[in-house]
């Protein structure tokens, strides 16, 4: 494989929230671990991710100025984030404690506060969002004003449900919320777990091809060590399937996210995000978007392979042909 090239430079904007994750690891051969405290929070993570991978980012966020606040504010300095105005939060730090099981799949308690002042997207050629900071409110509101604003611009947009259950109420109380941002987005990425527990009783093709339909260029559905399907609105009654990367499995912890920051930096590298990309996007080559599912599925297997969320950096991957991609 090659040497990946330099990246497309389009200044990318995550909004979302960023907390202090408290890991929990099994007790192995009768050793209880030390518990850890990292960085995280899904649009954190992708947006460490995509500066890994190179890209010029900034991030609006809430944190507090306390000792986790100072943990966050030191981590996306360390990677080159560049932090939005009004970042600073009265409230503490929000956290999200993760309990691993044996195999390495988290379960999430969460202790969150989230309040987002209105945001000024004019600066964006690409805003992502997703997962607690599009859902809890009063902050949620500033995320959709944000979305819909960006879209309406001609800026790409993408969205991440990646859905937590226990803090954002039951799926009749999300649905209306995550489909008016599915869209408002040019890119949607969920998990298989996402679309059953919003959809039970409908397939995840049944789903993919319908949101599809409702606005996004492309939607990706990540089905664990099945890989991931994506549906096109040029044809959204077909699928795009790419086998997994595989991996020795650390743990889980920021697999998804690291998902889609790979995702939009081949998007970004190809030239099809950015301001007034949208149609560019809608137009593009199958073996183009199954590039950027091959980054993205080798820069989530990078992440399972270790601890924590520790997504890969640009001098870590390479371009390549994927081994399997084909349309159903």
């Amino acid at each position: 494989m090659a040497a990946l090239q330099p990246p497309v430079g389009t200044p990318l904007l995550v909004v979302g929230e960023a907390l202090v994750d408290v890991v929990v690891r099994p007790e192995r051969d009768g050793v209880v671990p030390p518990v850890e405290r990292h960085v995280g929070g899904s649009p954190a993570n992708v947006a460490i991710g995509l500066a890994r991978l190179g890209h010029t980012v900034t991030f609006a966020t809430r944190v507090g100025q306390d000792a986790d606040g100072a943990l966050v504010r030191a981590a996306l300095d360390e990677d080159g984030v560049h932090l939005a105005q009004g970042w600073a939060s009265r409230s503490r730090t929000s956290t999200a404690t993760a309990t691993l099981d044996a195999a390495g799949s988290a379960r999430y308690v969460f202790d969150l506060v989230w309040d987002l002042p209105p945001l000024d997207v004019s600066g964006a050629d690409h805003l992502h969002t997703g997962s607690i900071g599009a859902a809890l409110a009063p902050g949620s509101a500033a995320v959709q004003v944000a979305v819909h604003a960006a879209h309406a611009a001609g800026v790409t947009t993408s969205f991440d449900p990646n859905l937590r259950p226990q803090i954002m109420g039951g799926a009749d109380a999300v649905r209306p919320g995550v489909e008016a941002l599915v869209s408002g987005s040019d890119i949607v990425k969920a998990s298989e777990e996402d679309l059953e527990w919003l959809y039970p009783g409908s397939s995840v093709q049944q789903v993919g091809a319908r949101w599809a339909a409702a606005g996004p260029a492309l939607v990706v559905v990540t089905r664990g060590g099945d890989g991931a399907s994506a549906w096109r609105s040029a044809d959204p009654s077909s699928a795009i399937t790419v086998a997994p990367q595989r991996v020795q499995v650390i743990d889980t912890v920021g697999a998804g996210d690291s998902f889609m920051s790979g995702l939009l930096s081949g998007l970004a590298d190809a030239g099809l995000l950015g301001r007034g990309r949208g149609p560019a996007l809608r137009a593009a080559e199958v073996d183009v978007l199954v590039s950027a599912l091959h980054r993205a599925t080798l820069t989530s297997s990078i992440t399972c392979g270790r601890a924590g969320s520790n997504p890969p950096r640009r001098s870590e991957i390479a371009d390549g042909e994927i081994e399997v991609g084909e349309i159903s």
